[in-house]
C-alpha cells in the first residue's frame, strides 16, 4: 500500500488512507515514548511528591494499578480522561493536569488514522474483527504480543517493546471495561497452528481466547482450515458502529492503514463480514476446537 496522506471521518467523505511506516503488528500504531507524555508524567509525579503519596498510595486512591500509575510517570503510557480527573482531584492540580493531557501527543508511531479509529474504538457500540495473519490486539496475551515486537523488522528497542505493550494492554480493557459494547472476532484457524511462539504460548494463548470468549459481550469465530467458499479471501478488516449509529471500517496491511468512511466501501465490508459469520463455525463449535487444538500443543 503507498504511503499517503488523507482525511479521514466526516459524513459523505471518500475513503481515505494515510500510511504508517513501521506500524507494530496486531492492532495498529500504538503510542511509544513522546517527549509530551514524559513531561506530563514528570508533572504529575512532581504534585504526586508534593502531596506526599507514593506510587503505590496514589494508586489506591486513584482506583487504578501501581503498573499504570508509574508508567503515566514515565511517559510510556497514555492517560486515559478518568486517570487525569481522579489524579487531579486527589493531587489538588487545579486544572493544570485536565489543561495538559489537551496536549498531548502519541508520536512518534501513531498515524492518524489510527487516532482516529481508536477513538472511535474507545466508545463503539459494537466492533467487528477478521483477521487472517495473526490474532487481533485485544485478544493477545502479553507473551504472543512481545514475541510479535521482538521479531518485528527494523528491530525495535526495549523501551519501544516496553511501551507497545503497555499500550496494548491499555486497549484490551474495553473488552471488560465495556460490557454493553458487542465485540466479534473471526480468527482463521491456521492462527493458532502456527504456534508463534512456541507451544506453551499458545496454549496459554487459546486459554486466553477460551476465558475472554466467555464473556457476554464477547463472541469468537474460527474459520476452519478446510473451507470452500470464503467470502474474506481479499484480507484482514474491522468494522465498528458508533453510538449515532454511524459505521466505519479500516484494513491494514504491511506498512499503511486505510481508514474507510465512505458508506457504500463499508457496506460492501459489512456484506462480506456477514457471509464470513455464517461460513465459520459456530460459537460452540468453535470453543470445543479450540480446546481440541489446547490439548494438541
Amino acid at each position: 500500500m503507498a504511503d499517503g496522506a488523507g482525511v479521514v471521518g466526516g459524513a459523505g467523505m471518500s475513503t481515505a488512507a494515510t500510511g504508517l511506516a513501521g506500524a507494530p503488528p496486531g492492532g495498529g500504531g500504538e503510542p511509544e515514548v513522546s517527549d509530551s507524555l514524559k513531561t506530563f508524567g514528570a508533572v504529575v509525579k512532581g504534585f504526586r511528591k508534593r502531596a506526599g503519596l507514593t506510587q503505590e498510595e496514589l494508586a489506591e486512591q486513584v482506583r487504578y494499578s501501581v503498573q499504570t500509575v508509574a508508567s503515566v510517570e514515565q511517559g510510556r503510557r497514555f492517560p486515559t480522561l478518568e486517570y487525569v480527573r481522579r489524579a487531579e482531584d486527589v493531587l489538588d492540580a487545579a486544572g493544570i493536569l485536565s489543561g495538559a493531557v489537551q496536549h498531548l501527543s502519541r508520536q512518534p508511531g501513531l498515524a492518524s488514522w489510527f487516532r482516529q479509529w481508536a477513538k472511535l474504538e474507545a466508545t463503539a457500540i459494537s466492533l467487528s474483527t477478521y483477521e487472517c495473519r495473526l490474532i487481533p490486539g485485544l485478544l493477545q496475551t502479553e507473551a504472543y504480543a512481545r514475541t510479535l515486537f521482538v521479531n518485528q523488522l527494523p528491530p525495535l528497542g526495549d523501551e519501544q517493546i516496553e511501551a507497545q505493550w503497555v499500550a496494548r494492554e491499555e486497549r484490551q480493557r474495553l473488552l471488560r471495561e465495556r460490557p454493553n459494547t458487542a465485540f466479534s472476532f473471526i480468527l482463521e484457524e491456521h492462527l493458532f497452528l502456527r504456534r508463534t511462539g512456541g507451544a506453551e504460548v499458545t496454549r496459554e494463548l487459546i486459554d486466553h481466547v477460551l476465558e475472554l470468549a466467555r464473556l457476554r459481550n464477547v463472541e469468537v469465530q474460527v474459520m476452519p482450515q478446510v473451507r470452500e467458499n470464503h467470502a474474506g479471501l481479499d484480507g484482514p478488516m474491522q468494522l465498528l458502529e458508533t453510538p449515532e449509529t454511524r459505521w466505519f471500517a479500516y484494513n491494514e496491511g504491511q506498512r499503511g492503514g486505510l481508514f474507510i468512511s465512505d458508506a457504500k466501501e463499508v457496506s460492501v465490508l459489512q456484506m462480506r463480514y456477514a457471509r464470513m459469520r455464517s461460513q465459520a463455525l459456530t460459537l460452540e463449535d468453535s470453543a470445543s476446537l479450540l480446546q481440541r487444538m489446547r490439548g494438541a500443543q
